[in-house]
């Protein structure tokens, strides 16, 4: 050791001090880390209840010059009038003493609530109103994205089950135009994100449809902030994009704006002023967009329906097999002398003509090169066929004649995962030859959900008044109105309930009375343990009411909020209990198309339900439906182009699901409903997993999210049990949970029935809304 150094020993005890001096501080940084994230959950708590009251607010501001209310039951947090005279403290509700949104106080004590997840309970929606639900920033010490404080809302358009079945029957209205105008509609079409998506014979449609409107100089072709209903090309002059007063873009003749208008009933966010003298527009009105998009749906599906019952090898399938496939069938062009069969190539595609002539060859034998034309097939004949059952080599050359052939397709792959194998099926009589062809299939399936209005499903307690319920406290609030938490004293008991309180005029307004009856029907005739009962409903002046299963767990959305994300076995227990409800949903022909972790509960045992039917409908086992509706980042592609529907959609939902639990967030989003829906239709494949997502969760998610409804799980020949099997799921007691024997990742503690510590505190809401007589709810 040299003079004057340290010794070994005390260099290593200088490490040892230093390396201690790092732990701490690494210590004491976590611990820092960790407080910070806690404050950020805290944040987004506030952020949540501010923008749901706020919200709220809006939809009421308008209300409060109305009559006073006059409730049939004891309602202690709403308040009357604010009193501003001197002695009195604007932000305090003078009736029940509550801090209003506005004070700072509510601020303050929102920050400090107890550190228990609360949230709101069922999402009283507004149809006609979306919100991505994403927020700007996510907390940088997170490492998993934050979920969105706002709840994400459902949208839909208008629900006139008439007009199904009027709209069939009904021309679709045509306008004259020139070769050049037809042009540049077609153009702006296909030059626009989401309309290039459309159909090639849809798109003449539209064209065709368009009609002519002048403008003057320094009028307003749409206004930011009204309600819209029509697309627009721009035709001639020149346009100003304005928002909140500030131009921000200008454009000339054929550009297309407004789409989302054509979807279903929304605000716009801008406005288009014409700057230029004789400026011209062409127009298309939703209830034609989406006459158009109907009508060519059906008359492809009974078209294909018609081709294939006219196959030997198919016709013994039932309608219901027929209409599956006629889902799956692809149409091809072939140009004029393509070999589209080659003789002695292994075939596995099934062809029916749909236009134009094909010549079918063959050769004699082997050594010749020699072709003889045995015949030629027109419209409406098919060719191999034999490739659905096996792999033999074809026999013959099919080849495409002047000017080309189109055909419809079918492969044996898709086939077989439909169907499954046709040796099997070939043969059986399924006995329902009188069942109706897919059109008039979706028109009964519309009957079908008409049917609640004109018969009364059978209802629980029925000597319970209105009036007998008393409100404890407010759990939810939405554009719709309230849900409450209501207790009953009856025969020497007290029973707790939660209170959907729906304002009569706003679903006049957004034409949603059909969806609500149909969410009243299904509802009182579900017995499912998996999913939130309905007791019985009532209705007043202002108001229709549901009276519902108080699930006072809480929701998953706001378990997802403050956890950031859930690990694979809580995920699957919550994915299993949808499964179950879907299961028996599904098999009584009913879709649910609104999944989202806003709509899932927890029950006192901590078992999740399905709440919220406001968009479920019953169209039967093999029918369609057109409506749009959804949550924008869950709806699947063929609602958002208006293909058609059925349960398929519920297991794309399902697919975006499993991706929000596990990582916090929806695979698709975007600050603009156009956007997120323009991401949809790109496709599951441009998304990028994150590392914490296990393999076989990638996986179920991309077979779920498949673009093409029959490629998704669930929707096959193994149906739901085809997701249950798969291996991401592998060890899951399904027994267990259907018997309601599992125990379940998440179990909250509750002290007794009224106890709201897993819901947010929500203001009293100051306004009534109007009266509403014209007696569309007679059977509530």
């Amino acid at each position: 050791m040299a003079s004057g150094g340290l010794s070994d020993r005390e260099r290593e005890e200088i490490v040892r001090t230093l390396t201690r001096d790092v732990q701490s501080l690494k210590e004491m940084v976590q611990c820092r880390e960790s407080e910070l994230v806690k404050l950020h959950r805290e944040i987004h708590k506030l952020k949540s209840v501010l923008q749901q009251t706020t919200n709220h607010l809006n939809v009421t501001r308008n209300e409060r010059h109305h009559s006073p209310k006059s409730k049939l039951y004891s309602l202690p947090e709403q308040c009357d009038e604010e009193e501003t005279a001197s002695g009195r403290d604007p932000h305090v509700c003078v009736s029940c003493g509550m801090a209003l949104p506005t004070s700072p106080e509510y601020a303050l004590e929102a920050l400090t609530l107890d550190p228990l997840p609360i949230a709101s309970i069922f999402s009283t929606r507004s149809p006609s109103s979306s919100k991505s639900g994403g927020l700007d920033e996510s907390p940088p010490l997170q490492p998993k994205p934050m979920p969105a404080a706002t709840k994400k809302q459902g949208v839909s358009a208008e629900s006139c089950v008439q007009s199904m079945q009027q709209s069939y029957s009904m021309p679709i209205p045509k306008y004259e135009k020139d070769y050049s105008d037809k042009q540049q509609i077609k153009d702006a079409v296909m030059d626009n994100d989401f309309l290039k998506n459309i159909d090639a014979s849809q798109v003449r449609e539209l064209v065709d449809s368009m009609y002519p409107k002048s403008i003057a100089a320094g009028e307003f072709v749409i206004r930011e902030g009204e309600v819209g209903a029509h697309l627009y090309v721009s035709a001639a002059g020149e346009f100003a994009v304005m928002q909140q007063g500030k131009v921000l873009d200008k454009m000339g003749p054929g550009r297309a704006f407004g789409e989302l208008a054509i979807l279903y009933n929304c605000t716009r966010t801008a406005s288009i002023k014409v700057l230029s003298e004789a400026a011209r527009v062409w127009v298309l009105d939703r209830r034609v967009f989406q006459q158009i998009m109907m009508c060519t749906g059906l008359q492809r599906i009974e078209n294909s329906v018609n081709f294939l019952k006219s196959v030997p090898l198919l016709r013994n399938l039932s309608e219901e097999l027929l209409a599956k496939i006629a889902d799956v069938l692809e149409l091809e062009f072939y140009a004029a002398g393509t070999y589209i069969i080659r003789q002695g190539t292994a075939g596995d595609t099934f062809f029916l003509i749909s236009q134009g002539n094909v010549r079918v060859t063959q050769k004699l034998a082997a050594s010749s090169t020699e072709e003889t034309e045995l015949r030629t097939l027109a419209r409406g004949d098919y060719f191999g066929e034999q490739a659905l059952i096996n792999e033999d080599k074809r026999t013959a050359n099919i080849i495409a004649l002047p000017p080309g052939v189109e055909c419809l397709t079918l492969d044996r792959d898709s086939f077989k995962r439909l169907i499954g194998d046709l040796c099997e099926l070939k043969e059986k009589d399924y006995g329902d030859e009188s069942r109706m062809l897919a059109m008039k299939q979706a028109e009964g399936g519309s009957q079908a959900a008409e049917q609640p209005k004109t018969s009364r499903a059978e209802m629980e307690f029925p000597d319970l008044k209105l009036t007998d319920l008393e409100v404890v406290s407010t759990l939810g609030i939405g554009g719709f109105g309230r849900v409450e938490l209501v207790k009953a004293y009856q025969e020497n008991r007290v029973d707790t309930f939660a209170l959907k309180c729906l304002k009569k005029r706003h679903i006049v307004d957004t034409k949603q009375e059909e969806h609500i009856y149909s969410e009243r029907h299904i509802m009182l005739s579900s017995k499912s343990p998996f999913i939130c009962r309905l007791y019985r409903t009532f209705r007043d002046e202002k108001y229709v009411y549901m009276l519902l299963e108080a699930c006072m767990g809480g929701e998953i959305w706001t378990m997802l909020r403050d956890r950031g994300s859930f690990e694979d076995n809580a995920a699957q227990f919550i994915i299993g209990c949808v499964l179950q409800a879907f299961e028996y949903l599904h098999a009584r022909g009913i879709i649910y198309r609104d999944l989202k972790p806003e709509n899932l509960m927890l029950d006192e045992r901590g078992y999740v339900k399905i709440v919220d039917f406001g968009f479920a409908k019953q169209i039967g086992v093999s029918a369609k439906t057109w409506t749009f509706c959804g949550t924008p980042e869950y709806v699947a592609p063929e609602i958002i182009l208006n293909k058609g529907h059925d349960r398929a959609v519920d297991y794309w939902a399902l697919g975006i699901l499993i991706h929000e639990l596990l990582n916090g967030a929806p695979p698709f989003s975007a600050p603009d409903p156009m956007q997120t829906y323009n991401l949809i239709l790109k496709g599951i494949d441009m998304i990028a997993f994150p590392k914490n997502i296990s393999r076989w969760a990638v996986q179920l998610i991309k077979r779920l999210c498949r673009d093409v409804p029959s490629e998704r799980l669930g929707y096959q020949t193994g149906g739901i049990q085809d997701i249950k099997k798969h291996k991401w799921f592998l060890g899951f007691d399904w027994d267990g949970l259907s018997s309601q024997l599992l125990i379940p990742p998440f179990v909250r503690p509750i002290a007794h029935p009224t106890d709201t510590r897993y819901f947010d505190r929500f203001p009293c809401d100051p306004s009534e809304p109007p009266d509403e007589l014209s007696g569309w709810d007679a059977d509530f």
